[in-house]
């Protein structure tokens, strides 16, 4: 199963890939610039890993808390991705991570913790 995670609610944009038992991971600056071509970014992590975004099962997002810019960027790139390749998607929050440990929301879900398609945005105030 491949997983990609988006969580740009923090001071950098993550993205992580967790296929079966390899992990790859890549960040960028949390910017109006990167957020502007955060669909490229995003395309050509998937490139640079041998993934195509059709080989990807669930999408993870980070549902804050964090700027509404910044959420609200990562959620339009889910729903594409959902709309466009008929994947999942899931939400979590920041305080469900530990130690940068993005391993727990495959488990998460397995343990049937997180709801398919339901994302529930948390924003800074």
């Amino acid at each position: 199963m491949n997983n990609l995670i988006i969580d740009t609610a923090g001071e950098k944009i993550f993205f992580i890939i967790i296929a079966n038992d390899k992990e790859y991971s890549i960040t960028h600056d949390n910017s109006r610039e990167n957020f502007d071509i955060l669909v490229k970014l995003v395309f050509n992590f998937l490139e640079e890993n041998n993934l195509h975004v059709s080989k990807i099962d669930n999408v993870f997002i980070n549902q804050g808390p964090g700027k509404y810019t910044s959420i609200r960027s990562a959620l339009s790139l889910a729903k594409a991705l959902k709309v466009s390749n008929k994947l999942d998607i899931y939400g979590y929050y920041k305080s469900q991570i530990t130690n940068n440990n993005y391993n727990i929301l495959v488990n998460l879900l397995k343990e049937g913790r997180l709801t398919k398609n339901f994302i529930q945005p948390k924003y800074l105030n």
